[in-house]
């Protein structure tokens, strides 16, 4: 298993990375809260990892903290819960928020994250309460500044680079359709606002 990464962030294009670890490049997914902590590309990162093999693919998952990936793997113990869904429930909220979700059986929060539907949201109420008993639910951090990266692959007809593209391309990976992407960038986008502003206006207004 792949625990632990370290090397040079080579490419970030939210939520999928690409690092340089001695020569091989290794492809990870994140969630938004750790993309906003990232170094800038050519800077070294490190992160805490999750492996998964499937028939079909092998995915890495990465964290800034232990933590992190602890409740994503809780999460993916839950019932319909996989780790693409994980990844987009802790991109809508923060741990802290989540945790205060679960424990006051909010169910309206709980649905309106891309993929969850209402018996998705009721199994993650009935299932997560116990676990989460002893999670304290912080927020996570690396300290590592703010960085703004390059995009892997030119998806709309935008730049690759420019900030709404990569806003666009990070919602649409986390699950979200592509009208309602456009719309709600639409709606909370302002000119001089960087990738990751976008991403977070769009994330708390649909939120």
């Amino acid at each position: 298993m792949i625990g632990r990464l370290h090397g040079i962030l080579l490419a970030k294009l939210a939520p999928d990375l690409l690092i340089d670890v001695q020569g091989v490049g290794y492809e990870v997914q994140v969630p938004m809260s750790c993309y906003y902590d990232l170094p800038e590309v050519g800077q070294p990162v490190t992160l805490f990892t999750h492996f998964v093999v499937r028939e079909d693919a092998q995915l890495l998952f990465g964290f800034n903290s232990l933590d992190e990936r602890a409740l994503f793997r809780l999460l993916i113990k839950a019932q319909g819960v996989g780790p693409k869904m994980a990844l987009a429930i802790m991109s809508g909220m923060s741990a802290q928020h989540f945790v205060q979700s679960v424990q006051q059986g909010d169910l309206s929060t709980l649905v309106k994250i891309p993929g969850v539907g209402r018996k998705t949201a009721e199994r993650l109420l009935v299932e997560m309460r116990d676990r989460l008993k002893d999670f304290r639910g912080a927020e996570m951090s690396t300290g590592l500044p703010n960085g703004k990266g390059v995009a892997m692959n030119p998806v709309f007809a935008e730049p690759a680079n420019s900030p709404r593209s990569e806003a666009m391309s990070a919602l649409v990976g986390l699950g979200y359709k592509d009208s309602q992407a456009q719309q709600v960038l639409k709606k909370v986008g302002q000119d001089g606002m960087s990738a990751e502003e976008l991403i977070r206006a769009a994330l708390k207004a649909m939120m």
